[in-house]
């Protein structure tokens, strides 16, 4: 798949069959448009093209930071393995967001990336104010010659599919299973191992103190997660890269010590190897229970021995 970044690197082709979209966790609902563009592509002997946006449209329409279910790497790679042609990421500014709905079609869609059919969501609605939708792309279609096809909403549980649900399910709730529903996977985040204080050694349980890469990735509900954890960087036993090893992760202010800031550890299962410095990539599998405090560290560390017991009859076979 090709990775376009601006107009300037985008080659007009008037065969392409387009979305367009930020498909922040190119959940379930984005997916079925994604697999319906493909259709619609190899049936018209098209390009099947994504056009998104960075930053979040709504961190600048709205001036606020919005946390993201997944980086534009993570979009793209996912975009790759569905099969797309080519995927376009136009710079979001303050001027692009003031472009009226007909201004945008015909500038950036119809002269500047080309279109033969447009696919949307039943809810699609862009341009400035967001006062683009289906009934004006049917009328610009007639203009320069494109048609409009509309997917109707996936639904998940009674639940249309939406990023906003998902991001609730994990940040207010840690609900990473209703999160993995809606997603069609696993709900991940990647990174660096850094150094920690070295409680949980001291208490038999070590831990890879976890550094996010992206500063705006959703990080889960604080609590007690079984995860698979993607060795990324860094086999020193020649283990292959995509081999998961069981773990269970712990997000929050660890209170039993008196609190402080929030920290991201996991406890590998299997290996009390010295990852420091490697990326890793977390799978969060199942919410395990709450953070507490404890009125001791040898009260804690019962529990954490429950937690392994526990986390390893989750995994299974992991």
């Amino acid at each position: 798949m090709k990775r376009l970044h601006g107009l300037d690197q985008i080659r007009k082709d008037m065969a392409s069959v387009l979305t367009v979209g930020t498909f922040d966790g190119v959940h379930l609902g984005h997916q079925a448009i994604l697999r319906y563009l493909l259709e619609r592509a190899g049936a018209l002997g098209g390009t099947s093209t994504v056009l998104s946006f960075h930053p979040h449209p709504r961190e600048i329409v709205e001036g606020t930071p919005l946390s993201l279910l997944t980086t534009i790497e993570e979009r793209a790679d996912i975009m790759e393995e569905i099969g797309l042609d080519r995927l376009a990421i136009l710079p979001f500014t303050k001027e692009f967001s003031r472009l009226s709905a007909e201004t945008f079609v015909e500038d950036i869609l119809v002269r500047g990336i080309g279109l033969r059919e447009i696919v949307i969501g039943y809810d699609h609605a862009f341009g400035r104010d967001r006062r683009g939708n289906a009934d004006l792309l049917r009328t610009l279609g007639k203009k320069h010659g494109f048609t409009v096809d509309i997917v109707p909403a996936r639904i998940i549980q009674e639940q249309a599919v939406s990023s906003r649900k998902i991001r609730r399910s994990l940040e207010e709730h840690g609900d990473v299973q209703a999160a993995a529903d809606m997603l069609g996977r696993p709900y991940c985040l990647t990174g660096r191992v850094v150094r920690g204080e070295g409680r949980g050694r001291e208490m038999g349980f070590p831990t890879a103190n976890i550094a996010v890469e992206h500063p705006r990735k959703v990080i889960p509900a604080d609590g007690v997660y079984a995860v698979r954890v993607y060795r990324l960087s860094g086999h020193a036993d020649g283990s292959p890269k995509n081999r998961s090893l069981p773990g269970m992760m712990n997000i929050g202010i660890r209170p039993t010590f008196g609190g402080g800031q929030r920290m991201i550890e996991v406890h590998l299962l299997d290996t009390e190897e010295d990852m420091y410095g490697e990326l890793l990539r977390v799978e969060f599998v199942s919410r395990t229970r709450d953070e507490r405090r404890f009125a001791s560290k040898k009260e804690l560390m019962r529990q954490l021995s429950q937690d392994r017991v526990r986390n390893r009859e989750i995994l299974g076979g992991c």
